[in-house]
């Protein structure tokens, strides 16, 4: 509808369930959801829709466009000082005689000092060809904002709006900046009502006139309301549901409102329905029962998958016609091809990888940048002997220092600043962070668009960098913030997720790395093989680690896995030592195979074990694709995608195909009875 709306500001967040935040188990709907839904659809629908046929004229003079001497106009806003005089005016042209009202915005602005409060004033006055119309003493605001009218008779031509501003307290210390800002003058009319014209966008909602004649109006509300139904309900709308919203529209215009206020009235209720927040499907055809117990989805329901699934929001305008037309199913391979090549796929490297490989959590992880560094640094006797020199001096009396020991307690200060500040280039700031994210999710889109094969996502010799990103990794000749594909040196470790920043700190712990936490996270996504929870206190959790042969055997899967990422230390960097001691990276899974270091495990894992990878993207992606979690009912259909990754090399865009194909994604489970549970064991058979 046009309006940019945050939804992570206004709406409580969604649960997550299996890794994704899509997945319908766990997106449930509270009272406060339902608030918050109504009350965004009657602001999103006010914004937007007209709530009546004429309006008064309205004319926005931005800020900007009031100057003094010397300046020149901009869109933006003018600011006066406090501290010096100054003027601005700006002129307006009117073509027609009557009355006008003029609203002026304006705010008393400042820059925020700690502990320093600035005693100035001023007095601020402006006015209307002359006339004044407002005069006022001002000091230090906070930022108010101030909105004053005035109801003025101009005849046609140009008409002068000025302000000025007269310091009144010049010897004052000027600390935080105080200037009046003017925001805007918004010129409305003329006032009477033969002058008033069309509201901004209303023949985009209201193509013709709304009829006087009571049928034809609620022909035309039919007709407005049917089509706006269809579009947020992602399907034609039945003719009950239709005449539902017409009577709002009548029942609106019955108690004296406009007709626009009416169809505005039932455009909200739409969009609060549970047909606009719930993504409703049908079957293929009429009859379903023991013989059909996963039927085909009809033709706006896969339309809405597909969408849903490429693209994270609804279907298009071609989609919609097909569905219309019930060509989308046969015509699903080529569909497939626009949607995964249009731009909005972006949004399934987003959200897919963002939530599988953990590449959105970048974002907020939290990494005590100087206590991974120390912990990797050698041991240094110096330094904890001017750390000890450094706590005794500080617990001594200031006035009681010997000037060489004042000397020498700035010395060791101006030592651990300098230390400080090498910490700091390897801190995670917004812009690193950043280039993680696009890092692991390029890596992905690159295999995606280029139809590669899936196993570089687990091994590669190249990766997706800019200038900080490499210089964090210790890559040299990357140079400018520009992320591109940049080839590895030879014999480099790095190439594929497994070694790149999202994985390595989102596994890691505040000050130091976490090889359970990163073997747990091999097992549970690039392994499909998820490690088992303990909901123990931490006591009973260390007696069972210590006696339990279960816990024993998760930790023989998870250790060896996390303990050869650990030449990567918590902030994603290669180091050779942790507290000073040399790494050890062998270990060995319980499937047998050694390895030496994280190059020898990412190339066991896309070779001898790449069906467990196979296996586990696949999962992944059909739980992203459906919405639920998988279930053993359906072990076939992921065997057969992993089957085809098998057959193509790995291909990733031809594994998304495949999802989208496959009987989970075309058909819907019946609710199971008696009569239908014998056919439904078997029906990923003859869906094949």
């Amino acid at each position: 509808m046009g309006v940019d709306y945050d939804t992570q500001a206004d709406f409580p967040a969604d649960g997550s369930g299996y890794g994704f935040d899509n997945v319908a188990d766990v997106l449930t709907i509270s009272p406060l959801h339902l608030e918050k839904y109504v009350a965004a659809a009657q602001e999103i629908v006010e914004q937007t829709v007209p709530m009546q046929p004429r309006v008064v004229a309205e004319r926005r003079i931005p800020g900007g466009r009031f100057v003094g001497e010397g300046q020149e106009p901009n869109g933006w806003r003018r600011s006066l000082s406090y501290y010096e005089p100054a003027t601005a005016s700006a002129t307006h042209h009117v073509d027609k005689k009557g009355r006008y009202e003029v609203v002026v915005t304006y705010r008393a602005e400042e820059d925020y000092v700690d502990l320093v409060f600035d005693k100035n004033k001023c007095r601020f006055r402006y006015s209307i060809d002359g006339e004044q119309k407002h005069d006022e003493e001002y000091s230090r605001q906070g930022g108010k904002e101030y909105q004053q009218r005035h109801k003025v008779k101009w005849e046609p031509g140009d008409h002068t709006i000025q302000f000025e501003v007269e310091p009144l307290t010049p010897d004052a210390e000027r600390l935080r900046s105080l200037r009046m800002t003017i925001v805007d003058v918004t010129v409305r009319g003329p006032l009477a009502e033969k002058h008033w014209v069309e509201p901004p966008n209303y023949r985009k909602w209201f193509p013709r006139d709304a009829p006087t004649d009571a049928a034809e109006r609620r022909a035309y509300a039919a007709e407005l309301l049917g089509g706006f139904a269809e579009r947020a309900f992602r399907r034609p709308p039945n003719t009950e549901t239709t005449e539902r919203l017409v009577e709002l529209v009548e029942a609106s215009v019955a108690a004296g409102r406009p007709f626009e206020a009416g169809v505005a009235q039932a455009m909200t209720a739409v969009l609060s329905s549970p047909r606009f927040l719930f993504r409703e499907e049908a079957d293929a055809t009429p009859t379903t029962g023991a013989s059909d117990p996963y039927p085909l989805v009809d033709e706006y329901a896969l339309a809405s998958r597909l969408s849903y699934f490429l693209w994270s929001t609804m279907p298009d305008a071609e989609l919609m016609r097909l569905a219309s037309e019930g060509q989308l199913r046969a015509q699903l391979d080529e569909q497939f091809e626009r949607l995964l090549n249009d731009p909005r796929s972006e949004a399934l490297v987003r959200n897919f990888v963002g939530q599988w490989l953990g590449a959105r959590d970048i974002q907020q992880t939290n990494v005590n940048a100087f206590a991974v560094i120390s912990a990797d640094s050698p041991h240094d006797p110096e330094r904890e002997q001017r750390r000890a020199r450094f706590r005794e001096l500080r617990q001594k009396e200031p006035g009681l220092l010997t000037d060489e020991e004042r000397q020498e307690l700035r010395a060791i200060r101006e030592a651990f600043d300098e230390a400080f500040q090498r910490v700091r280039e390897f801190d995670l700031d917004g812009d690193l962070r950043w280039a993680m994210r696009r890092e692991t999710e390029m890596a992905f889109e690159h295999v995606l668009r280029e139809g590669r094969s899936a196993l570089e996502l687990l091994n590669s010799d190249y990766t997706f960098l800019n200038e900080r990103l490499a210089r964090h990794y210790g890559i040299e000749g990357v140079t400018g913030g520009d992320m591109r594909r940049v080839e590895l040196p030879a014999g480099s470790p790095r190439g594929g997720v497994l070694t790149q920043g999202t994985v390595l700190v989102n596994t890691s712990n505040p000050d130091r790395t976490s090889p359970v936490k990163r073997g747990l996270f091999v097992l549970d996504n690039l392994a499909a093989n998820e490690g088992e929870a303990t909901p123990l206190t931490l006591r009973e959790s260390l007696e069972k680690h210590r006696d339990s042969p279960m816990c024993a055997s998760c930790h023989a899967r998870m250790d060896p896995l996390g303990l050869a990422l650990e030449p990567f230390n918590a902030l994603g960097i290669l180091r050779d030592n942790d507290h000073g001691k040399p790494i050890d990276a062998t270990g060995t899974l319980v499937t047998g195979e050694s390895f030496n270091g994280v190059a020898e495990l990412k190339k066991i894992l896309a070779t001898e074990r790449r069906q467990d990878f196979y296996r586990c993207l696949s999962e992944k992606l059909l739980t992203y694709a459906l919405g639920r979690g998988v279930e053993y009912y359906d072990t076939l259909t992921v065997d057969k995608l992993v089957e085809g990754l098998e057959q193509s090399g790995g291909d990733l865009r031809g594994l998304v195909r495949d999802v989208v194909e496959s009987a989970p994604f075309q058909r819907r489970r019946c609710v199971e009875t008696p009569a239908t549970a014998t056919a439904q064991r078997n029906v990923h058979t003859t869906n094949r």
